[in-house]
């Protein structure tokens, strides 16, 4: 298949520390180099953001002829831009992916987030190509964790709920996302779940490990904002003695907090608590060297107050350490509570305190969930398994495009912004 992924401003070339790149960047680029592996020609399209950025980059080429390319479209002016800035350049985005199409026709098309969605829905339209969509978390949600914190479009949810009933087929990443689609009406038949993936060649149990001390070690990985949750992390930590917290993520590295909002309120946080001697924070984490910092982990802590899947729980599962989670999103399918790790209650620092010191305590059970994390990682999780199942969900798509063909021309059937199903 030819396959057009749509991701307007997570550039699988994006590394940690980019302005805005996360787990969304990380699982377009597993999914398309995973695709490439497997003989389909995938061509990932998102916003250029740099005047420097070639046209077009070969990301992935396999012997079996597949092949993934990365294709810099313009759309709007060539920097990084925030969330509500974006939104007013959908409609270039969709006349530019309009022009590319008609040049060169995909088999079916995959948006990743809610405003690519909006600019393949446009594109799509008079095409006659089938469009799939990942939302990577949504709208409602994140307003009902966090209000006034989260600064989203206000139009944002309404667009999602057109999205889902307009797309042939929405891929949930977790049972929680798929209820929270239900909730907003997208009909149950067009949902399919595919979980992320993680690379079990670079996240191994073997391999270099960051040095360490004598000292227990906890690791934090991710985006430092109030949501991901290491505030509470590090409230935790002062009531489980000796232990060392080691926090990747944010703008900024090393001794002091510098101009990174976010680092100068967990400085205070650990001060507050008394633990800012037992807290170190790296700054951004390069992506080859994020192995070797979970490697040299006791215990892998992913705390966020919401999560659509928590990709760093899976990356630590698949280095063979112990994680504890909270139990949110698509960490309750992830991570299995006594056999790969730990689930907790979010915002309950407390409790997240007595499970790390019992944890710690005991020397085998880290390494029994270690070993159960990476068996279950390995048998779920490779990307040549969620590339398998996403191409299973495109050819379904296509094939229920060509059964239901004569009946579309006679416009009674079901398609992308028809009528939906009960």
């Amino acid at each position: 298949m030819h396959v057009a992924m749509v991701s307007q401003h997570a550039s699988p070339l994006a590394a940690p520390g980019d302005p805005g790149a996360g787990g969304q960047n990380v699982h377009v680029r597993g999914l398309a180099v995973g695709l490439a592996a497997a003989g389909h020609r995938v061509t990932v399209l998102t916003r250029r953001d740099s005047p420097d950025l070639p046209d077009v980059v070969e990301l992935a080429a396999d012997p079996s002829g597949g092949s993934a390319h990365v294709h810099h479209v313009t759309a709007g002016p060539a920097t990084h831009l925030p969330a509500d800035r974006l939104v007013a350049h959908v409609p270039k985005l969709a006349d530019e992916l309009v022009r590319l199409w008609r040049a060169d026709r995909p088999d079916v098309v995959h948006a990743h987030h809610w405003m690519s969605g909006l600019a393949a829905t446009a594109a799509v339209r008079d095409l006659d190509v089938p469009l799939v969509q990942t939302f990577h978390g949504l709208g409602h949600v994140e307003r009902r964790y966090h209000g006034e914190h989260r600064t989203g479009p206000a139009g944002r949810p309404s667009a999602e709920q057109v999205i889902s009933r307009r797309a042939d087929r929405v891929v949930a990443t977790c049972e929680d996302e798929l209820f929270e689609l239900v909730r907003m009406a997208a009909p149950r038949k067009r949902i399919s779940i595919v979980p992320s993936g993680v690379d079990v060649e670079a996240f191994r149990p073997d391999g270099t490990t960051l040095v360490r001390g004598e000292r227990p070690r906890l690791v934090v990985l991710g985006r430092l904002a109030p949501r991901g949750g290491v505030d509470d992390v590090i409230t935790a930590l002062a009531r489980v003695p000796d232990a060392e917290l080691l926090v990747g993520g944010g703008s900024a590295a090393g001794e002091g907090p510098g101009a990174d909002p976010d680092l100068r309120r967990l400085f205070g946080v650990a001060a507050a608590v008394g633990a800012a001697d037992r807290v170190r924070f790296l700054g951004p984490v390069a992506r080859d060297t994020v192995p070797a910092l979970l490697r040299s982990a006791d215990a892998v802590v992913c705390a966020p107050r919401d999560q659509p899947f928590g990709m760093v729980a899976l990356e630590a599962m698949a280095c063979g350490r112990a994680v504890v989670a909270t139990a949110v999103g698509g960490m309750k399918d992830t991570v299995v509570d006594r056999v790969t790790g730990l689930l907790v209650a979010p915002r309950r620092p407390d409790k997240l305190a007595d499970v790390l010191r019992g944890l710690l305590a005991d020397r085998a059970m880290p390494v029994a969930y270690g070993i159960a994390g990476r068996d279950r990682v390995l048998s779920r999780y490779t990307w040549s398994r969620i590339a398998a199942a996403t191409a299973a969900v495109y050819a379904e798509v296509l094939g229920r495009r060509v059964v239901e063909r004569p009946e579309e021309e006679t416009g009674t059937t079901e398609a992308a912004g028809g009528s939906d199903p009960g």
